[in-house]
């Protein structure tokens, strides 16, 4: 198993997200997901919030093109990256 799976939209990946982290931002991979941390605490949706916007900005993508495909009230997400290839995501990350 892998941490994401290319569509025919975009990329899906496993996040890890990491609420009331110090600092927002891509933490390499951690297992099968990629670790983002975020300031917010998953209160009132505001984790999710900037989460999208986090990596929304790691991309270079509008907010739009970041949506949940599973486990919105989990720590442990699915989320599109629409118009992101596999290639790119792992250049981003470091990973081949």
């Amino acid at each position: 198993m892998s941490y994401y799976a290319e569509t025919k939209e975009g990329v899906v990946v496993n996040v890890r997200a990491q609420p009331r982290s110090s600092r927002a931002g891509l933490d390499g991979l951690v297992g099968e997901a990629v670790k983002v941390r975020i300031r917010a605490a998953p209160v009132d949706g505001k984790a999710n919030k900037e989460l999208i916007e986090t990596l929304a900005d790691a991309f270079d993508l509008p907010k739009s093109a970041v949506r949940f495909v599973a486990g919105e009230t989990s720590k442990l997400k699915r989320i599109l990256l629409a118009g992101v290839t596999a290639a790119a995501l792992r250049a981003r990350l470091g990973d081949g």
